[in-house]
């Protein structure tokens, strides 16, 4: 069984970045897709971007397309999503969750974590 933590959110400017860490306990986190999704206030939730269990392809939603990166490092069971030039429009609370599939559907995820805030002020 997969447990997920999200961390590393806060406030930050508008411009600013952040890095979030998503880490993961179990022996099996390298055989999963892993996906970060966010859910801002009176809104749905929303698909972020994936990576691969070798991390050898990303996806991303286009409002942070060339803004966000995941990264992953199977050896410590944790993956990243750093966030850079952010926008008020992406505060939200952050989750990672795991799949079997390529997917960006949230339905196809999960061992959801608790999420992390990251709020934007402008």
């Amino acid at each position: 069984q997969v447990q997920l933590v999200e961390s590393g959110g806060g406030l930050v400017q508008a411009g600013g970045s952040l890095r979030l860490s998503c880490a993961a306990s179990g022996r099996t986190f390298s055989s999963y897709t892993m996906g970060w999704f966010r859910r801002a206030p009176g809104k749905e939730r929303e698909f972020v971007g994936y990576i691969t269990s070798s991390g050898a392809y990303t996806g991303y939603t286009d409002s942070v397309k060339g803004r966000f990166t995941i990264s992953r490092d199977n050896a410590k069971n944790t993956v990243y999503l750093q966030m850079n030039n952010l926008k008020p429009e992406d505060t939200a609370v952050y989750y990672c969750a795991k799949s079997s599939i390529l997917t960006r559907s949230p339905q196809s995820y999960s061992s959801w974590g608790q999420g992390t805030q990251v709020t934007v002020s402008s």
